[in-house]
C-alpha cells in the first residue's frame, strides 16, 4: 500500500467527518438564516417535480442501504443471508434507487444549467454540488458492472470491513481496499468529499428532514385566544352584534 492510499482511506475519512460535524454545528449557531435548501420552484416548476420526486427517493435510499450495509457487520446477517446473496440483493435494489436518483438529478442539472433565470439565480457552490452528486451516482452505477466479475461477495466485504474500521477507529482499514479498482476508490473518496462540503452548502438541509421526525412524537400545541384566554376549539360565549 503506497502512501497516497494511507492517506485518502486512513486519514482523509476523519478530517472529512470532523468538518462535516463541527461545520455543520458552527452553521447552524452562526448562519441559521442560510440553514434553508434556496428553493428556485416559483421561477420555474417544469421538470421540477419530476427530478425532485426521483432524485429524493433514490437518494434516500441509496443513504439508509449504504448506511445498513457498509456498518452493518457480517456476523449479525451471516445466518440469514451469504455475502453474495447480499452483494446480489445490493447490486438489484441499488442499481435501480441509484438509475432513479441519476435520472431525477440529471433533470435537476439540466433544468438549472438551461434555464437562464434560475442560472442567474444560482449561486455557484450549488451547480458544484449537484455536479458531484452527478458524477457520484455515476460511479455508483459503474461499480455495479465490476461487482458482477465476482459475486462471491468478497469485495463487499472488504468495502463493509474498511468502513467499520472507520468509525470504529481500528487501525487496517486501508489495507483492505489495496487491490481494489479506481472506480470503487473514486466512489468512496468522492463519497467523502461531498461530507466535507456538506456544511457549505444547501445539503444542510438534510439535518432539518431529519429533525422534522421529532414532529411525531411532539405534544400538541395549545392556542389560547388573547382576548378571552380560552383554548380555540373551546365553546366560547358568543358576542353580541355590533349596534345592539
Amino acid at each position: 500500500m503506497n502512501a497516497l492510499d494511507h492517506f485518502l482511506f486512513g486519514i482523509y475519512p476523519y478530517i472529512c467527518l470532523s468538518v462535516f460535524l463541527l461545520g455543520s454545528l458552527l452553521r447552524f449557531d452562526r448562519d441559521q438564516y442560510t440553514w434553508k435548501s434556496d428553493s428556485s420552484q416559483l421561477l420555474r416548476t417544469g421538470s421540477l417535480r419530476w427530478g425532485s420526486n426521483l432524485f429524493h427517493v433514490g437518494v434516500l435510499f441509496l443513504f439508509f442501504g449504504h448506511f445498513v450495509g457498509l456498518l452493518t457487520p457480517h456476523v449479525v446477517y451471516e445466518p440469514f443471508i451469504s455475502a453474495g446473496a447480499k452483494q446480489l440483493m445490493a447490486m438489484v435494489s441499488g442499481g435501480i434507487a441509484g438509475l432513479l436518483a441519476f435520472v431525477g438529478l440529471t433533470l435537476l442539472l439540466h433544468r438549472r444549467l438551461g434555464d437562464a433565470r434560475i442560472r442567474a439565480t444560482s449561486k455557484a457552490a450549488d451547480i458544484v454540488i449537484l455536479l458531484l452528486l452527478w458524477l457520484q451516482l455515476a460511479l455508483g452505477l459503474g461499480t455495479i458492472a465490476l461487482s458482477a466479475q465476482h459475486l462471491d461477495g468478497s469485495m463487499m466485504l472488504r468495502l463493509a470491513g474498511w468502513a467499520q474500521r472507520i468509525v470504529t477507529f481500528r487501525a487496517g482499514g486501508p489495507e483492505l481496499l489495496a487491490d481494489a479498482g479506481w472506480v470503487f476508490k473514486s466512489h468512496l473518496f468522492l463519497g467523502m468529499t461531498l461530507f466535507l462540503v456538506f456544511p457549505f452548502t444547501r445539503l444542510v438541509h438534510v439535518w432539518s428532514g431529519f429533525g422534522s421526525v421529532a414532529y411525531l412524537v411532539r405534544p400538541y400545541q395549545v392556542v389560547r385566544s388573547r382576548r378571552l384566554n380560552l383554548p380555540v376549539g373551546h365553546n366560547q360565549p358568543r358576542q353580541p352584534d355590533a349596534g345592539v
